[in-house]
């Protein structure tokens, strides 16, 4: 037995054979060549057979993975159009004088690196997408065959990398994970594999030595076992058969209402913390996003994450959403959440110092940056802004005037956005008092728990010798909850519970029964939130 680890694309359990897929080499010979216009003429029929490849390709895809994620091919098909990149191949068929596939390799690898060593993270991951296009290329001049995998069984596909048109071109019926050593979370080839549902890892160290043995893909953990003790694979096979009953009711509630049972309709939504959990918003049939974490995008980072990085960010998850409700809180670091490049001083007591709004509106600079983000994104899908941790009316009206600033600069700079709603969580007991003030100035209100309780109970729920005092359902809790329901219904405002106490579905009629309008849940909450909605009653029973 061996194991190796990874990073988890897509989290679940797979037990199967593995399939070592080497897609081998184009071998590309240098050759020099005497007529430079006839050898430009056969790599423009190359391209112009690679542009049909594509185009089916993009075809086949929407139909199994939808349009927004079939845009890949749109862009290598982009990319093929690039006159950057066919003047290089051009060149070095007429300068050098050498055949085509030598002068699209040595192009592909120039543009590959070029692209790589780019800080901006969009640019970086179309290094993959250079490759592909230009082993396309040579395989069209060299009248290569297909080099997908052929498979036989439902296997796990070991391999060094895989490119976009290769995982589409694959039998998703035999596809039970794919494993990779190199690849990003973010690269297209990832997000197809989450579209499709299918637990993978990258990052691992691969041995062709596992082809044809049974392995055990543990996405949760982020591991492959090889050749597994008989114990462990028993141990699997039922946490294999737990997740097989979690799909059972994804089948059954999926696409059904979150309607209670005398008619009152929520909203239910998914909390995430970065682009890739998109796929399991989607999975678990979520109306939207309640909670987009985006101070994560800041905790992954060396340095501040930059305005075409969070751009990038937020407008691929309102892509992928198709027009689902997304909420981006803005940056809620400080307390627990420490970032060492912010230079933040230490402090007696984190948890209720330089934090969140705080800080961002000391760093007003910082702030624009990433509200100019999320303005830009909103013209791609529905978004919303959240604020976390306010305590006075005065910081709501100057995120409102900082707000009106952005969006001055980017109607003066001819940047399409759209108007966003406003919204502020309600996580402190001073947001809860003035709440009726708060609504009308809000479009909603989202009840924070966790720290609406750390806060309420004077208890730092960081705290382990404290968690025998800490008590999520003290009844304040529950006052402080009906409070600002009703505050923020009487000043226009829906409001919502995004905290973990939203996934406590022994509440979830009591949430209802008060009135609550959003329930925003981690994403493999929702359907058992959703039952816990359909079994409830709006108007209590007397």
């Amino acid at each position: 037995m061996e194991s190796a680890e990874g990073k988890p694309i897509y989290k679940g359990t797979v037990i199967g054979k593995v399939f070592f897929y080497s897609k081998g080499q184009n071998q590309v010979k240098r050759e020099r060549i005497t007529n430079t216009e006839a050898e430009i003429a056969r790599f423009e029929q190359a391209r112009e057979t690679a542009r049909k490849q594509l185009s089916a390709l993009y075809e086949k895809a929407v139909v199994e993975v939808g349009e927004d994620n079939a845009g890949i091919f749109e862009v290598h098909s982009m990319l093929l159009e690039d006159e950057d990149y066919n003047d290089s191949i051009r060149n070095i068929i007429r300068n050098e004088q050498m055949n085509a596939e030598y002068a699209v390799a040595m192009t592909g690898d120039n543009f590959s690196v070029m692209f790589s060593r780019m800080e901006d993270e969009y640019f970086r991951a179309r290094s993959a997408d250079i490759k592909d296009i230009s082993e396309r290329l040579i395989r069209v001049l060299q009248r290569a065959g297909n080099d997908s995998a052929k498979l036989s069984e439902p296997v796990i596909l070991v391999a060094e990398e895989l490119a976009p048109s290769e995982t589409v071109q694959l039998d998703k019926s035999k596809l039970l994970s794919f494993v990779t050593r190199l690849g990003s979370s973010n690269s297209h080839t990832a997000i197809l594999a989450r579209t499709m549902n299918l637990p993978s890892l990258i990052g691992v160290e691969i041995d062709e030595n596992w082809n044809g043995k049974t392995a055990i893909v543990d996405a949760n953990a982020g591991k492959i076992i090889v050749e597994p003790e008989d114990e462990l694979l028993k141990y699997y096979r039922e946490i294999a058969a737990q997740e097989e009953k979690r799909k059972a009711l994804l089948k059954k509630l999926k696409g059904q209402p979150s309607v209670t049972k005398d008619g009152k309709s929520l909203r239910l939504y998914a909390n995430i913390g970065n682009v890739s959990d998109v796929a399991n918003v989607l999975a678990n049939d979520a109306a939207g996003i309640g909670l987009f974490r985006s101070e994560f995008l800041y905790l992954e980072k060396e340095k501040y994450p930059t305005e075409e990085e969070q751009f990038f960010a937020y407008k691929t998850v309102a892509q992928n959403m198709a027009g689902k409700k997304v909420i981006i809180r803005t940056l809620d670091i400080g307390a627990d959440k420490q970032v060492g490049y912010f230079n933040l001083a230490p402090e007696e007591n984190p948890a209720m110092g330089y934090r969140a709004i705080r800080i961002c509106l000391d760093r007003v600079n910082l702030f624009k940056t990433q509200l100019r983000a999320i303005y830009r994104a909103s013209a791609y899908g529905d978004i919303s802004i959240m604020v976390p941790m306010i305590i006075s009316l005065e910081e709501v009206l100057d995120v409102k005037r900082i707000c009106r600033e952005v969006c001055e600069e980017l109607h003066e700079n001819g940047v399409p956005y759209k108007e966003v709603e406003l919204g502020i969580m309600i996580e402190t007991p001073a947001a809860v008092m003035i709440s009726d003030l708060l609504a009308k100035e809000v479009e909603f209100f989202s009840i924070g728990t966790n720290d609406l309780t750390q806060y309420t109970l004077a208890m730092d729920r960081q705290n382990p010798k404290l968690d025998r005092l800490y008590d999520a359902r003290h009844e304040s809790i529950f006052r402080m909850i009906r409070m600002v329901i009703e505050n923020g219904h009487a000043g226009g405002c829906w409001v919502g519970i995004c905290g973990e106490l939203g996934a406590d579905t022994t509440l979830t009629e009591r949430f209802i029964q008060m009135g609550i309008d959003e329930l925003s849940v981690s994403p493999s909450f929702v359907l058992p939130v959703r039952k816990a909605i359909r079994e409830a009653n709006f108007v209590k029973k007397c």
